[in-house]
């Protein structure tokens, strides 16, 4: 049995037991605990060989007591589980597989070969990172041969020299599965589709303000590529975000069903407009009253000031024609 298939095993049973089920770790505690750097850990958690729960307080995920003993007893740890998170580049990893860079950066832009994670480097180059098991994997496999040894296919040759280049493609379908399998309910799916997606797109699928607002809450938080700003940030961006016309229609198609099904399971909380309610015996007043907003030849009651005012000058405008006797 591989290091990669005993850890799916291991991390396909159900909720974790013990008796330490309510001792939480931070991510940076855990990953000491298993002896990973914090960037084996993170790619751990996101491959979903790691489990993490949600913390109640508000601070972010957290990994149980429990699932540190479950990792701890599986065979061959810790070297094993270092095994199936580790990240190699292009050179390494042409090494492991023994071809050429150029061999296998061909395989990587034919999406034979899909990338795990990537960074932009100070130069401003997009370095693509490979998990070694699987390179490993698609070595030992019989039917790559030809692939990795003989002469690329016409076909293939021809697909490279138009510009095919599926890396960021491939990434991005392969970070959204992993979003779709950590998130924690019907809103965080629909968020992690939105994230691959410009926000243009995002809006003109959902048009209501309270589900946008939603979606911003519960987008996935990735470690940053640069300082924001940035052209190594933009840059970033620019491979997170769907660029094909197909991918993109597909990201809004499926946009659309994961918000139809959240608004079923859990609809969107909405502010409660409260009418001043009318003082118990009178009815109330008409608005254009409350407003003092008459319309033409509106007569409403006069006040009974402005009434008894009224008398008196029509008394004294008497008074003044009869001559003031």
């Amino acid at each position: 049995m591989t290091g990669s298939t005993a850890m799916q095993e291991e991390t396909s049973s159900a909720v974790p037991t013990g008796t330490d089920r309510h001792t939480f770790y931070a991510p940076s505690r855990a990953a000491r605990e298993l002896g990973l750097r914090r960037s084996e850990f993170d790619l751990a958690v996101h491959l979903g060989r790691i489990r993490t729960v949600p913390d109640d307080a508000g601070g972010g995920r957290r990994v149980t007591h429990d699932e540190i003993e479950r990792i701890r007893a599986w065979a061959g740890f810790p070297r094993e589980l270092r095994d199936v998170v580790r990240a190699v580049g292009t050179t390494e990893g042409a090494e492991l597989i023994k071809v050429t860079k150029t061999r296998f950066t061909r395989l990587a832009r034919l999406g034979l070969v899909v990338p795990v994670r990537f960074y932009v480097n100070r130069y401003r180059t997009v370095v693509w990172l490979y998990l070694a098991d699987e390179l490993r994997q698609f070595a030992a496999d019989e039917r790559n041969t030809a692939l990795l040894r003989g002469r690329t296919p016409e076909g293939l040759r021809g697909q490279l020299d138009e510009g095919l280049d599926l890396r960021a493609r491939n990434w991005r379908g392969r970070d959204l599965g992993c979003l779709l399998r950590r998130a924690d309910g019907p809103w965080a799916r629909a968020a992690a589709v939105a994230s691959l997606l410009d926000a243009a797109e995002v809006s003109d699928v959902v048009t209501d303000p309270y589900e946008l607002s939603r979606l911003r809450a519960f987008r996935p938080v990735r470690r940053p590529s640069g300082s924001p700003g940035s052209p190594a940030a933009q840059l970033a961006e620019e491979i997170m975000t769907a660029a094909d016309p197909d991918e993109i229609d597909w990201l809004r198609a499926d946009l659309a069903n994961e918000v139809k099904a959240a608004r079923r399971q859990s609809p969107v909380p909405r502010p409660v407009s409260r009418a001043v309610p009318a003082r118990r015996g009178f009815a109330p007043e008409p608005q254009d009253a409350r407003n003092g907003c008459h319309g033409p030849g509106h007569q409403g009651p006069r006040p009974r000031h402005e009434a008894a005012a009224t008398g008196r000058f029509r008394d004294l405008l008497g008074w003044l024609r009869r001559g003031g006797t």
